[in-house]
């Protein structure tokens, strides 16, 4: 009896390839596969959430100096930069009359306040520009 080879040609591999599908089988019915409790992806953000987080984000930062480009630089929408526009307007004002803290609160409630009603319907209309 010879030792050290398998009983018949490729064994081996095919021993491989065999227990490496069992593997694969068990990871996948541990992950939501067939057989396993299935889990809920996470929830999308909803349009206005992003809309504010930034619209407030560009905000601090045009009123800040840091920055200022167009709309589309800032991956905004021409309705999100009206938006935006009258937010660093109102806490120029802000700054001047109450201080950095009282512009930072109003910028964070002025993007909630303007992107939930600018998505209150749905969302913006057909018009891509709006």
């Amino acid at each position: 009896m010879a030792t050290g080879g398998p009983f018949w040609p490729g064994a081996a591999q095919r021993l491989g390839t065999a227990l490496g599908a069992g593997v694969l089988v068990t990871a996948c019915a541990g992950s939501g596969g067939a057989g396993a409790r299935s889990t809920a992806s996470p929830s999308a953000t909803p349009p206005e959430v992003l809309c504010a987080r930034i619209v407030a984000h560009w905000s601090r930062e045009v009123l800040d100096g840091g920055a200022y480009g167009d709309y589309q630089s800032m991956g905004l929408s021409n309705g999100q930069y009206d938006i935006l526009r009258s937010v660093v307007d109102e806490a120029r004002a802000a700054k001047r009359r109450e201080g950095a803290g009282a512009a930072d609160e109003l910028i964070d409630r002025q993007s909630r306040e303007g992107c939930a009603a600018r998505y209150r319907s749905g969302g913006p209309g057909v018009d891509p520009w709006q």
